[in-house]
């Protein structure tokens, strides 16, 4: 079981974002930049593109309105989505807000937020949803 699905099971506390019976999406504890959020399938599949064409369509819908959340709570120019998949073995989307491609950078050095801090994002984006 991977650690997102330990997280998905509630397992492992997260800042959820939203959830439904395929999806769950919550703030990475290790993030670029406030607001950036994760968004995971439910069932294990280890890289993105072998999941079914049906889960990915429905996965960029359901982050549809999460990123749209996340761009009225950080300012931001956009959201930026990523698909690196190296860290953990269960395929996953980031969500990030940007304002140049430089803050898709992965190698960066990740923010050290607080958990009001983390909870102050949390709630400003769920907010908007």
């Amino acid at each position: 079981m991977t650690i997102f699905s330990k997280i998905i099971k509630g397992e492992i506390p997260s800042y959820k974002i939203a959830e439904n019976d395929r999806f769950y999406a919550f703030l990475d504890i290790f993030p670029l930049v406030e607001g950036h959020t994760l968004i995971v399938p439910k069932v294990e599949t280890d890289k993105f593109f072998d999941v079914s064409d049906e889960l990915l369509a429905e996965w960029l819908l359901f982050a549809k309105p999460i990123a749209r959340a996340i761009e009225a709570a950080v300012p931001c120019n956009r959201v930026g989505v990523s698909v690196v998949g190296l860290e953990v073995p269960h395929a996953h989307m980031h969500l990030v807000p940007i304002n140049s491609a430089d803050d898709l950078n992965f190698t960066r050095a990740k923010l050290k937020l607080s958990p009001e801090e983390f909870k102050q994002v949390q709630d400003r984006i769920v907010a908007g949803l």
